[in-house]
């Protein structure tokens, strides 16, 4: 029999600022969804890249919407907290490159051959992929762990949404690199491509082991302590490609410090090396603000009374 007491349904899945954001995801995701197939339309690469980041971010609401509603949840071996705050950031990250890339390449000032209608229905779904980023943002914001307030689970916090983060502008890079970036000619961008991935399955790694609640101690060590660790490990990898990158890429003794005028435009590999370099350094920033967030927070923790929660 079931021990939970209560009622089966939880209210507060609509009674609640938590779960208003929600419905409006829903509601925001459904509306993009309906108009993108009905009239706006999407094609090549870039129009599939932005439907698959709404389909996948609504059906993600749709589960984490219902299980929270049922409380199934609680029969699942993973941190709820730390899970939904993970895709909530997430989908945020989608929603925002979809609401940049899609009114880049299909709307346009003009009325395009099939009519005016297709114009103004893709500036309604730009209008509402925007709202629908807000609207998980507004998640996050939610959940996020405050000064002051019991820290729920990792991923709440600055440090553990910086993991999303890191891992959502490494996709980027490994999007790049895929994109005739040429990364195989030289021995030093392979060695990058080497830590991107290392850096990336990391980060992969304390992001599963949080969700999964296995945070209680790691090669004989503290669970804070390893993502210390490993995070350190991170910015001095990200450094060294953030270094060996644009030498061998645009220096004249292995390539060119400028675009070529005969590289075709969205065919160049140039332009695949110049948005790997750009997010190395991006990257290098957030794993070097995550270092400096969590000796923060190490700092703060060890000066706590021993009653206090953390």
């Amino acid at each position: 029999m079931d021990s939970h007491s209560g009622p089966y349904l939880n209210h507060k899945a609509l009674c609640s600022p938590l779960g208003a954001a929600r419905l409006c995801q829903l509601a925001l995701g459904c509306a993009v969804i309906a108009m993108v197939t009905h009239t706006a339309g999407y094609s090549g690469s870039h129009g599939v890249f932005c439907m698959a980041a709404w389909c996948f971010c609504f059906a993600m609401s749709v589960l984490v919407f219902f299980l929270d509603a049922t409380r199934l949840y609680s029969y699942l071996p993973v941190s709820w907290d730390n899970l939904t705050v993970t895709c909530a950031a997430f989908a945020t990250l989608m929603y925002v490159t979809a609401s940049v890339v899609y009114p880049l390449f299909f709307v346009q000032s003009e009325c395009p051959y099939a009519g005016c209608d297709v114009r103004n229905f893709r500036i309604a779904v730009t209008v509402c992929s925007i709202l629908g980023t807000l609207a998980y943002g507004a998640e996050v914001a939610l959940c996020r762990a405050r000064p002051g307030q019991i820290v729920t689970g990792y991923m709440a916090t600055v440090s553990g949404l910086l993991k999303v983060v890191q891992g959502f502008v490494a996709c980027i890079i490994f999007g790049a690199l895929a994109n005739r970036s040429q990364y195989s000619q030289y021995a030093g961008t392979i060695y990058c491509v080497v830590v991107y991935a290392f850096c990336f399955a990391l980060t992969a790694l304390v992001i599963i082991m949080t969700v999964c609640k296995r945070t209680k101690a790691v090669c004989c060590m503290p669970f804070d302590r390893f993502v210390v660790v490993c995070t350190l490990l991170e910015v001095l990898l990200y450094l060294s490609a953030s270094v060996v990158w644009p030498v061998f890429c645009f220096d004249t003794k292995y390539g060119s410090p400028w675009r070529p005028s005969s590289c075709p435009q969205g065919k160049c590999p140039w332009d695949s090396k110049v948005v790997v370099a750009v997010f190395s350094f991006v990257n290098f920033g957030l794993y070097l603000a995550d270092l400096i967030y969590s000796q923060r927070i190490r700092f703060v923790s060890s000066h706590r009374p021993s009653n206090s929660r953390a």
